[in-house]
């Protein structure tokens, strides 16, 4: 065995497997050599599949090169193009090496970024361009280098530097060769010009707001509905009518208020359902009322109850309106964000102010001397003060962090009140922009509008959460009184008005049901409620100088007008023969309907007198004058309505106790039907 071992040769055990080979045996010890293994033919060619792992990236033994760049075996992707079959060495393609001289480099890419063209250098030749080729063939394909004009050479000065020739001399200022002295440009360049200033203007915030007001802007216009405007003495609509019956005198409150039974009058004008509602400063006699069909129409509250002007001015629905201290002018908020300020008697619009924002409220300021001072709250949580009579804007209050919804003046109109959606109530000193006092607790909702009382003790405020909510006026300063509320209506989600009756026994508001609700001030019971009107009732107004007459104004467009039988009667009762004889009486003199007149000329018309007829056999004449005839006339009318309004009257006690009659029988059959409790009824 150790023979047949000693046969192999030695070999390097690193040598390829392909050229190993059996020695035969040495040695001389045997002469015949035996050999336990077969011979083996080993194949020249021999598959070696690498085993790598490409998941780790590395290798564990040294491959060869056949093994590396192998090709890629099995069926190719259907899904590829032939751009991403192709061979890749970057991630946009497959870069080749080449090399090219810095200096031909530098110039064909100048000669591109300058003159827009340059040689093509992956061509065969370099007759290929790429860019501007028509430019590169005007040039014969010259660069940078070679001199070509790329049309921004320096220019040339056509400069005369002869000293000697004075006119003339220009030296180194001398203009251009080609410069134009000519300020007006060409068409086309105005025409690129006017362009691109246009661009800019339509840019601009100025053209934005000038467009936002073109777009809400409306033709404004008045028309008068009366027949005359002056009366036989030259007196316009404006004048406080003088035979009402009803004493319309500024310091004029009634001693005592009733509830109003009977609708008197109702106003119809309006399209769409009516925002505001107010009355005429100190007199009452006229009536605003603003619509959302974005007019505003004046009434008579006396004589006829007719229109007497509508006023045409704002394009979407009006928020608010409001008188200034004589009447003389109003100011109206719309939904168009404009608030304009109209001359009552004419119609004109005096003044329009726009800031960009819905206003919610306008008011102007209650003091004759500052009447001049409008105030409005904005839907951007702003008071914006103006000037009415140049149109600036002198304050700015800005503490609120939601829209404004009402402003009231209290204090002497030193200080004034205003609430926000932020439920919050607000007070603030005169062109003071910080305000003084915050009112806002977690029982307080969303107010929507305020209303001071006639003594200027309490100031109420009709709140979201259907409840009629006070605040109390003590030594200058606001208190909110919590316990004290007025409920009962349905007024959630409606900025319903609330008004108090001329001697605060009454305070008065509508509902979202179209409801008039009356509540007893020192009660606060619900005295009184009635069904007004089909659509939410928006504002309820007492007038100030009358016992029982109410406004209310609603959605559905109308505002009806209700008062008191006994009211009526009497106001008819005195002002007919006042009429008359301010009419025919031949004497001068100034008449009131609640008082004697306060001067009569001693002496009559020598032609106002008439003649004296009598019968001739001596019996008096009941009358002798055309005045008697109609003042006998005006009585029987009188008696007429008088003994009419008896018998109404007369009907409704009947009624009213017919009522009463049923409630009460009503009352004891309930009481008969009840069961008797055990042990209340002895058994006999």
């Amino acid at each position: 065995e150790m023979d047949l071992l000693r046969g192999y040769t030695a070999h390097d055990s690193d040598s390829d497997d392909n050229d190993h080979a059996l020695a035969p045996p040495t040695g001389t010890s045997l002469g015949l050599a035996i050999q336990a293994a077969p011979f083996v033919v080993p194949d020249a060619k021999k598959t070696y599949v690498a085993v790598v792992n490409p998941d780790t990236k590395q290798l564990d033994h040294n491959p060869r090169y056949d093994e590396l760049f192998l090709p890629e075996a099995g069926p190719s992707n259907p899904f590829k193009t032939e751009r991403q079959k192709a061979a890749k060495n970057t991630l946009t393609g497959f870069v080749e090496p080449a090399h090219i001289n810095q200096f031909h480099f530098d110039r064909e890419i100048r000669s591109f970024d300058t003159l827009g063209y340059a040689r093509n250098p992956t061509a065969e030749n370099g007759d290929s361009f790429i860019g501007d080729k028509q430019k590169a063939q005007d040039n014969k394909g010259g660069s940078l280098f070679d001199s070509t004009k790329t049309g921004g050479e320096k220019r040339k000065r056509a400069r005369n530097d002869d000293a000697g020739d004075v006119e003339g001399y220009e030296g180194p200022w001398a203009k251009y060769k080609d410069e134009k002295t000519v300020a007006i440009p060409d068409p086309e360049l105005q025409k690129e010009m006017d362009a691109i200033t246009e661009k800019r203007k339509k840019k601009s915030r100025k053209y934005k707001k000038e467009q936002e007001q073109e777009k809400h802007s409306a033709e404004e216009k008045s028309t008068f509905h009366l027949k005359e405007a002056l009366d036989y003495q030259g007196r316009s609509f404006m004048a406080v009518p003088s035979f009402t019956g009803v004493n319309l005198r500024e310091d004029a409150v009634p001693d005592r208020c009733f509830i109003p039974k009977k609708l008197v009058h109702t106003y119809k004008g309006h399209s769409k359902g009516i925002n505001a509602m107010r009355l005429f400063p100190k007199s009452g006699h006229l009536l605003l009322t603003a619509s959302m069909d974005s007019k505003i129409k004046l009434w008579e509250v006396y004589n006829n109850h007719s229109i007497i002007r509508t006023y045409e001015g704002h394009k979407l629905p009006i928020k608010d309106i409001a008188f200034n201290y004589h009447g003389t002018e109003f100011a109206s908020a719309s939904y168009d964000k404009y608030i304009k300020l109209w001359d009552t008697e004419t119609g004109q619009v005096k003044q329009r102010f726009h800031t960009g924002h819905i206003p919610n409220c306008v008011k102007f300021h209650p003091d004759e001397d500052k009447t001049f001072m409008l105030c409005a709250g904005m839907s951007n949580k702003k008071i914006v003060q103006w000037d009415s009579r140049s149109g600036d804007v002198v304050q700015e209050y800005d503490r609120h962090l939601g829209g404004v919804n009402s402003i009231t003046f209290f204090d002497k109109n030193r200080r004034f009140c205003t609430t926000a959606e932020d439920k919050s109530l607000r007070i603030w000193e005169w062109e003071i922009p910080v305000d003084t006092k915050l009112i806002q607790n977690a029982g307080m909702h969303s107010v929507p509008t305020m209303t001071k009382s006639p003594t200027d003790k309490w100031i109420v405020g009709q709140s979201m959460d259907n409840r009629i909510v006070l605040f109390q006026l003590i030594e200058d300063k606001l208190r909110f009184a919590k316990k004290k509320a007025f409920r009962g209506h349905n007024s959630a989600g409606y900025a319903c008005a609330v008004d108090f009756s001329p001697d605060m026994s009454f305070l008065t508001s509508g509902d979202a049901d179209g409801k008039v609700f009356i509540w007893d001030w020192r009660t606060h019971k619900i005295v009184a409620r009635w069904k007004a009107h089909e659509q939410t009732c928006i504002s309820v107004l007492w007038h100030p100088h009358e016992k029982s007459k109410l406004i209310s104004a609603s959605w559905d467009g109308t505002m009806k007008m209700m008062s008191s039988l006994v009211s009526a009667v009497r106001r008819l009762s005195t002002s007919l023969p006042a009429c008359a004889a301010a009419r025919q009486s031949p004497v001068r003199g100034r008449f009131r309907a609640w008082s004697k007149p306060v001067y009569v000329s001693p002496e009559p018309k020598a032609f106002a007198l008439e003649p004296d007829f009598s019968f001739l056999d001596g019996r008096p004449c009941p009358v002798t004058s055309q005045f008697q005839l109609d003042w006998k006339k005006d009585q029987l009318r009188l008696a007429k309505s008088i003994v009419s309004s008896l018998a109404e009257i007369r009907e409704m006690e009947r009624v009213h106790e017919s009522a009463i009659r049923s409630e009460e029988e009503a009352r004891q059959t309930r009481e008969r039907s009840r069961p008797i409790p055990k042990g209340t009824k002895t058994i006999q």
